[in-house]
């Protein structure tokens, strides 16, 4: 039975008006929304046909919230699931819109395209843009690129994309069509001020939008802004569902969007039932969406809101909490005044739970908290990270572990450290290594066919087929010592598709090494027969393919997966030939793209479902969950820049001139569009680098207040220019100074 603390106590009694609540890490504040709800439910008087209306963030939490509310209900002898609704802020548009289609402009018998449609549809768009404008990458690219066509068109389009997402996002939540944006644009031009950023993105969003209506569709950015249209339009309609949603809770607040707070605005009205928590420094998705902070704290500090806080956290040492609040003071004299204006992080400050709490902090244990000073390499640092994780797990076997990295590149690399040194782990990133070595070997093979002369890539293409025998240390020695033959091959043709010459025959003896021989010329039937395919349409080459390659029933699975996503981009990007399908392949094997459809479990994760093994997670998909011991690893200032002038930035691509982000000034342009200002370019790109430090630091720290007893915290030196990320500098200094002082005041043995 929940018991709750003074604070929540304080939520708890909340009946009627404008309340916010700014929650730490480990607070309980789903709970005690769940409850708070229930409590509604049972002690208050709701009409027929009123419901309590919960609004969370994800799917998952949906389910979650109403799991929590029945058992407390059931629990009073009363029936569950009636009273309450709880939606996702998509799903409550959804149930808007659906109600009023004709408001909104659409058919009855409207559709909603998926992300993954989405993409689809805007990539069409691109491809079409392109085509029509062959000679745009001069304007963006770096003069030493224009020339190469795979930066021309594949690495062009991806950035493209990434623009072109990002204004139309925007666009919506400014509610502006592109018919709209095209007239500013005019208006623009003949000011003399030409916004070509915008201009190129305000096309795409046009044909974007063309495609949505063929389809008779709509996407998730336009449920939001529909719902906004119908809520506007229809006084009565608006009036009925405040009657219906007497009371409106808000969970995960810090992630809303000015969007979502006028639609929850609305249906609450100026004297309605509002309360919204949050935590505002835990606010990490604001580079991926519209949504912003400061939304959340203007609500709590406005005249007309109570405030309350959820400053108790029963999760974590006082240690570890100590280093999590000493982040937020030092934040709020951040060395860097543009970042410091920008408040990353704020109070309150996390509290340990009260004397008497069920759910006390653990044990404190200051040698428990280790940030280690040494400029590791990469390699160094994960070896040092899996062998203290290794000794950890085996004298903890009924404990939980993480390793957090800030992307799912580097956790790739840590899954094969942990393999090597046979620690247990499982995956929590965006594709699991199953799927990852059946793509990455699919790029091996495509790589080597995009360019048949190369012996070291025809040597990978045997490691390829060979794959299902690397367990054995025998066969793998073998195998090693086929692939350094073949990779020293002078003639690749003397060998793949002898003539005058059969290197084969020239260097093995049939008789004396018959198995070796009637292998290699099978591998070469093989590889010859893909190269004859390698005329084939792309996904009918990965079948033919994977078809000899491949024996498990899932990987099978996998690679016709891959077939068919190749082909849905090869549709879209006619232009793409073997090295960019390769190229594409590669960045999902790294982990450096999400590759949906593919298997991965995308459901509620538990960490309390693999004791005794260490997670291998994002620091993104970290949020929300704890374990015992906590490995924070690459904490540079690449992976946690602070604006700095030696600190690389994600998105600056270092092939767009000038370091330019594109799509930060792609949406300093949209704005210039709407406040008719002057826009200088590049000014966009150094203000997006400040945002970015700034959404770094509340990931920073959530990676620390993920930790419940240990926490560990190293950073690397990259491709050997990265330097110790400023605000882990800071942290260090702080707490070798507590440690000092520790052993100062310790008694003398």
């Amino acid at each position: 039975m929940f018991k709750p603390r003074p604070k929540q106590r304080e939520v708890l009694a909340y009946r009627q008006g404008y309340l916010g609540v700014a929650a730490v890490p480990g607070s309980g504040k789903t709970t005690t929304l769940s409850y708070l709800a229930a409590r509604l439910l049972t002690e208050t008087d709701l009409e027929e046909g009123q419901e309590i209306l919960i609004v969370t963030l994800v799917n998952s939490a949906v389910s979650n919230f109403a799991r929590q509310i029945n058992e407390y209900v059931k629990s009073q002898g009363l029936l569950p699931g009636f009273g309450y609704r709880v939606r996702t802020l998509h799903g409550l548009a959804n149930d808007i819109v659906r109600q009023k289609p004709t408001l909104a402009g659409l058919d009855e018998a409207f559709l909603i395209v998926d992300e993954r449609e989405s993409n689809e549809i805007l990539a069409a768009a691109i491809e079409s843009w392109m085509g029509r404008s062959p000679e745009a990458p001069d304007d963006w690219l770096a003069p030493k690129y224009r020339d190469n066509a795979h930066y021309r068109f594949y690495r062009w389009g991806q950035t493209l994309t990434d623009t072109a997402r990002d204004f139309i996002r925007r666009a919506k939540d400014d509610l502006l069509s592109p018919e709209e944006l095209m007239q500013r644009q005019t208006d623009q031009a003949d000011r003399g001020g030409e916004l070509g950023l915008a201009r190129i993105c305000a096309e795409i969003y046009a044909d974007y939008e063309r495609a949505l209506r063929y389809r008779g569709a709509v996407d998730f950015q336009d449920l939001i802004c529909l719902a906004l249209r119908v809520l506007q339009s229809d006084p009565a309609y608006l009036e009925s569902l405040r009657r219906k949603y007497r009371y409106i809770l808000e969970d995960e607040a810090q992630d809303s969007s000015l969007l979502q707070e006028r639609i929850l605005c609305l249906l609450a009205g100026d004297e309605g039932n509002w309360l919204r928590v949050g935590d505002p420094n835990q606010a990490i998705f604001e580079t991926f969406t519209t949504a912003d902070p400061k939304y959340l704290r203007a609500f709590i500090a406005s005249d007309k809101v109570v405030g309350r806080e959820l400053p108790n956290s029963g999760r974590s040492t006082r240690s570890i909490q100590k280093l999590a609040n000493q982040l937020i003071a030092w934040s709020l004299k951040h060395p860097h005044g543009a970042i410091r204006e920008r408040i990353p992080l704020s109070q309150p400050f996390i509290q340990p739970t009260p004397a008497g709490d069920p759910q006390p902090n653990p044990p404190d244990d200051p040698a428990g908290v280790v940030l280690y000073p040494e400029a590791y390499s990469a390699t160094k640092e994960a070896t040092i990270v899996t062998e203290s994780c290794k000794r950890w797990l085996e004298s903890n076997p009924d404990q939980t572990a993480a390793i957090l990295v800030a992307r799912n590149t580097r956790g790739s690399e840590i899954v094969k450290f942990l393999r090597e040194k046979r620690v247990p782990y499982v995956e929590n990133l965006n594709t699991t290594t199953s799927t990852r070595a059946v793509v990455g070997s699919l790029a091996f093979i495509l790589e080597y066919l995009a360019d048949p002369k190369d012996a070291k890539k025809l040597a990978k293409v045997y490691q390829v087929t060979r794959r299902d025998e690397q367990d054995d240390a025998q066969a793998a020695a073998a195998i090693e010592r086929v692939t350094r033959g073949l990779g020293r091959i002078s003639a690749v043709e003397e060998y793949v598709a002898p003539r005058l010459s059969d290197w084969l025959e020239d260097s093995l003896s049939a008789d004396e090494h018959a198995e070796l021989y009637a292998q290699l010329t099978q591998f070469r039937e093989r590889v010859g027969a893909w190269l004859r395919a390698a005329e084939l349409p792309v996904d009918q080459l990965i079948l033919t393919v994977s078809g000899d390659v491949f024996r498990d029933v899932g990987d099978i699975a996998t690679a016709h997966m891959v077939a068919l996503y190749l082909a849905r981009l090869g549709e879209t990007h006619p232009q793409m030939r073997l090295p960019d399908f390769a190229a594409e392949l590669r960045d999902i094997a790294a982990n450096r793209r999400r590759f949906t459809g593919l298997g991965d479990d995308e459901g509620q994760f538990d960490p309390d479902a693999h004791k005794g093994k260490v997670t291998v997670t994002t620091l993104h998909k970290a949020k929300g969950l704890e374990w015992d011991r906590v490995y924070l690893i690459s904490v540079n200032n690449y992976d946690f820049p602070s604006a700095e002038p030696n600190d690389s930035f994600i998105g600056e691509k270092w092939y767009i001139r000038d370091d330019l982000n594109l799509s930060a000034e792609a949406l300093a342009q949209l704005e210039a569009l709407q406040s008719g200002e002057a826009y200088h370019e590049g000014f966009a790109s150094l203000d997006a680098r400040v945002e970015y430090a700034a959404e770094r630091l509340r990931l920073l720290y959530v990676g620390i207040t993920r930790a419940r007893k240990a926490l560990t915290i190293t950073w690397n030196t990259g491709r050997g220019d990265a330097t110790e990320a400023t605000p882990l500098l800071a942290l260090r200094t702080f707490w070798e100074g507590e440690m000092r002082k520790r052993e100062s005041h310790e008694p003398a043995r």
